[in-house]
């Protein structure tokens, strides 16, 4: 028999936690993009800039990836990269070619055209994809709880593990210490270094969407529904921080610093904001999407914001100027 009562009380549970973040949140100021793109994918489902900072991808559920140039967002080239939903890009080789990873499993190295360099068929779905451009490393998490380093510019393997029992979420890369991090759909979070012993963090209250090593190497970040995950490295302690999404934190980045962390929310929300990943305090507030987030990414300078979301749209901020 279904416990049609409990399931009553969560969802009243959860609505009364929306009216209270809603509610704290009235009032306050959303920074506005510069540019806006509505219907740039059928959804949208990766964003990233390269090194320079002058050329923005975009990926979407449909497979298809598309550039912008900056600093005004105009649209540059497009082409279907992927038979399903973009899942990874980066930008190598002094940002004359990029990267791309798909849920069809594929990896592909293109020109900026649209060319493609080079096409790896993997064995199972890419759920997410994180690059370390200086040491010519790129790791991929699958579908089936594999990871797999390649090399870059070549993008030949170096090193795949079947590492977890449940798929993967996300995977992340230090590039201060060499250490990989990856979760999955069971909870389960890993440290280690290539070719080295696994590590097992504190499992987190619910599973980590997306993880982040802290520029200083101390800390790895994660975020799940309505909070962040800090895990300090040196004993493996995690803490839990509330913060103002009232949905799951599906992506974060540090901005370049220990700083800020800039992070997007989706199911039950769209926001945007800046937090304090010491505290989980807000410190700047962008406009929302209209439906559920899906990526962000700030550029290596600093200088620009880029989310998408279901919504369709890409968005891009000037960091160095408030628009109101």
């Amino acid at each position: 028999m279904h416990n049609f009562s409990s399931a009553r009380s969560g969802w009243a549970t959860l609505w009364i936690i929306l009216l209270l973040n809603l509610s704290a949140c009235a009032g306050h100021v959303y920074e506005q993009p510069f540019a806006i793109h509505q219907d740039a994918h059928s959804g949208g489902s990766i964003v990233a800039f390269n090194q320079a900072g002058t050329v923005l991808a975009s990926g979407g559920w449909e497979g298809r990836l598309q550039l912008w140039q900056l600093p005004g967002g105009e649209a540059l080239h497009h082409w279907p990269a992927h038979t399903d939903s973009v899942n990874g890009i980066v930008f190598i080789e002094g940002d004359r070619q990029l990267v791309t990873a798909g849920y069809d499993a594929a990896l592909v190295k293109w020109s900026l055209d649209g060319a493609v360099m080079k096409r790896i068929e993997t064995p199972s779905p890419v759920m997410h994809m994180a690059a370390d451009r200086g040491r010519g490393r790129l790791i991929t998490g699958h579908y089936d709880g594999s990871v797999r380093i390649w090399s870059l510019p070549e993008l030949d393997l170096i090193n795949e593990r079947a590492l977890h029992p449940d798929s993967l979420k996300v995977v992340a890369i230090d590039a201060g210490s060499q250490r990989y991090a990856s979760a999955d759909s069971g909870g389960n979070v890993y440290v280690w270094n290539e070719g080295g012993p696994v590590t097992q963090l504190e499992s987190p209250p619910a599973d980590a969407w997306t993880l982040a090593f802290s520029p200083d190497g101390q800390w790895l970040m994660g975020g799940s529904w309505f909070r962040l995950f800090r895990w300090n490295l040196q004993d493996g302690a995690l803490v839990t921080l509330p913060t103002e999404h009232y949905g799951i934190i599906k992506s974060i980045q540090y901005t370049g610093s220990n700083n800020e962390l800039a992070t997007i929310s989706r199911q039950t929300d769209s926001s945007v904001y800046f937090l304090d990943p010491v505290s989980g305090d807000t410190l700047r507030r962008f406009e929302k999407h209209d439906l559920c987030g899906a990526y962000i990414s700030v550029s290596p300078d600093g200088q620009y914001l880029a989310t998408t979301s279901d919504d369709a749209s890409v968005r891009i901020w000037d960091l160095g100027r408030s628009v109101q």
